[in-house]
């Protein structure tokens, strides 16, 4: 998808070359040098500019973005994605239980990116699948997408920043007593395996995880979570480790009488536009099979 940007210099941009205000408006290196390879990447008031350029206020800077590729290998496949948002520069997604988001060995034709291949290929566009945070297959919940490489650069570096905040929520055997807290402790890769994790306090990355208790069933609870720390199963480990593991937990509570999929939903998404600079905030109710846990 092509994106042409706009902007007027002001008196208190300068002073700067076209460079260095592309760099402080979120345009990577990466970016810069595809601007500078293509024809008309970088206007400055009408006419070709070098990245060195001095800029002066007044100046009008037009910025194209030319993605003349779609993604490789992600081959498109019919689907009716559950999209919440969609403009210019991103989408917000809901993705559905038992669907991998990024094609593998053994998901080649039945993944988000899949899908959204072929929403793009409906809508006759360029489309890369960029996506800006992970979920696991059996996860659902939201996700956010960027359409062009500035809002995918923004939004990485914004990730990385945890300035976007994400809420979550699970149901999980036994009440949390007390009702919310905070679970700080550290989290390491379990010997002898390659998937789990555990608490360790003595080789453990940091991590702190916010949980409240919403609603309660006879001994299952419906419980909201935050994380200060984005570490591997991070909310599976911690609520295991205070002895309220989440349902249908392969992994770490193997008990699918209730529910043949971990109980775990990204509910909400809270973060800056990346190129609006304007607040963003959405949320996805539980799915069925969740929400009929505690019905």
């Amino acid at each position: 998808m092509n994106r042409i940007f706009e902007y007027t210099i002001t008196p208190s941009d300068v002073p700067c070359t076209v460079g260095e205000y592309l760099k402080k408006k979120g345009y990577s290196r990466q970016i810069i040098i595809h601007l500078k390879k293509t024809e008309h990447g970088i206007l400055q008031n009408g006419e070709w500019a070098y990245v060195r350029t001095p800029l002066v206020p007044g100046d009008v800077l037009k910025i194209t973005l030319l993605e003349e590729s779609a993604s490789e290998h992600i081959l498109p496949v019919p689907m009716e994605p559950d999209i919440v948002y969609e403009d210019e520069d991103l989408l917000v997604v809901n993705k559905p239980f038992d669907m991998p988001v990024h094609p593998s060995i053994h998901n080649y034709d039945n993944t988000l990116a899949n899908g959204m291949a072929y929403y793009f290929q409906q809508k006759g566009e360029t489309f890369i699948f960029r996506c800006i945070n992970r979920l696991d297959r059996d996860t659902t919940g939201l996700l956010i997408l960027a359409k062009n490489a500035l809002s995918a650069s923004i939004l990485s570096n914004d990730m990385k920043a945890r300035k976007i905040h994400r809420t979550y929520q699970a149901v999980v055997s036994r009440i949390p007593v007390p009702a919310s807290g905070t679970i700080d402790a550290p989290i390491a890769r379990k010997e002898d395996s390659a998937i789990e994790r555990c608490v360790d306090f003595e080789k453990g990355e940091p991590a702190v995880t916010h949980y409240r208790t919403l609603e309660t069933k006879e001994n299952l609870a419906l419980v909201e979570l935050s994380l200060e720390t984005g570490r591997t199963h991070q909310i599976r480990v911690h609520m295991q480790h205070i002895g309220c593991p989440l349902l249908g937990d392969y992994l770490y509570h193997p008990d699918f009488t209730l529910i043949n999929r971990v109980a775990l939903h990204s509910y909400s998404l809270t973060f800056d536009h990346p190129i609006t600079g304007k607040s963003m905030y959405f949320c996805a109710p539980l799915p069925k099979d969740m929400a009929g846990l505690l019905s």
